[in-house]
């Protein structure tokens, strides 16, 4: 069974996420445990980020309604092969682990990972139920060479899903960034391997900040979730469905059409199109206006050397930082 030493945490998520007190003896009878394992496993489920109230004579009650993902509603949506593993140490490790084994297009999904991850070895904070964390695989027949600005793509791809669902001022932040008002809503982790003239094997992570806490550890940058956009809460399976169906979509968009096609697609959501902005490359800064991107995916940046292209580096706002 997957995720079995997780079952019984899994199990009273299950029960709490329907809403209301449930007393630690009701929960033991149900799952045939006692009420000390209920607390153990309590415990275990706030390790997971979840937060868990517990009233005196009441029991226990999730603080923020949680939705789960529902493995039978995804199997009606999800046109791809998917695995839906709730509890996972990283969702792009699934994939690579199994890539031998698996077609394009086919997508992990996740409730929490120990060990997420970011760009350039950071890891990816992933609380239990907050958020959506997925990973999709595809192999690109054109090769590694052609896969240079695949995050802009998947970035694009993500922005339009979430503009189909209404949400307001969704903008993207080069390379692999979703960001609102200036703080990051989602990112993206492309990691690839293969041989030059072979088909290139693609891991794509997708992690989108739903419904995070107020305040949460080992994150240092400004942040948002969709909870602080949008004024009603967005369905957790409808839009995992609709990103795994857009990334599609985009991704083969992109082998018939190639970057030239998301240039201006990219450029009319580009957060710091006509911002002064600073280009951190290595242990060197460039400063100058953005400029939108390039037909390979590299960024432009308007100098005092004129416009030049740049396809490494961070970008931020030159006056915060």
């Amino acid at each position: 069974m997957r995720n079995q030493p997780h079952a019984i945490k899994l199990a009273l998520l299950g029960t709490l996420s329907k809403g209301g007190f449930h007393s630690g003896e009701e929960l033991g009878a149900s799952l045939g445990v006692s009420r000390a394992a209920i607390s153990k496993h309590i415990k275990g489920i706030q390790e997971w980020g979840v937060d868990v109230h517990r009233v005196q004579g009441k029991g226990y009650q999730l603080a923020q309604p949680m939705q789960l993902l529902d493995e039978n509603t995804l199997k009606h949506t999800i046109d791809t092969k998917f695995a839906l593993v709730p509890v996972i140490e990283s969702t792009n490790q699934y994939i690579l682990d199994n890539s031998s084994e698996l077609e394009s297009g086919f997508v992990c999904l996740a409730e929490y990972q120990s060990k997420g991850r970011g760009r350039r070895g950071r890891q990816w904070i992933s609380p239990f139920g907050s958020n959506l964390y997925l990973s999709m695989y595809w192999q690109l027949d054109a090769g590694m060479a052609a896969a240079m600005g695949l995050s802009l793509v998947v970035g694009v791809a993500l922005a339009e899903s979430l503009e189909q669902l209404g949400v307001p001022g969704v903008k993207l932040k080069w390379p692999n960034d979703l960001y609102h008002d200036d703080k990051k809503l989602a990112g993206i982790l492309v990691e690839m391997s293969g041989q030059a003239g072979a088909a290139a094997n693609l891991v794509i992570g997708v992690g989108l900040n739903l419904s995070m806490a107020e305040t949460v550890d080992g994150i240092s940058q400004p942040w948002t979730s969709l909870s602080n956009i949008t004024a009603k809460p967005v369905d957790r399976n409808q839009l995992a469905a609709l990103l795994v169906k857009t990334l599609n979509t985009t991704l083969q968009d992109y082998e018939s059409f190639g970057m030239g096609e998301f240039v201006a697609r990219w450029n009319r959501l580009d957060n710091y199109l006509g911002r002064k902005v600073k280009l951190l490359i290595g242990n060197k800064s460039v400063e100058g206006v953005a400029r939108g991107i390039d037909k390979q995916g590299a960024v432009l940046l308007e100098t005092e050397q004129g416009t030049q292209s740049f396809i490494g580096g961070e970008i931020s706002l030159r006056n915060n930082e």
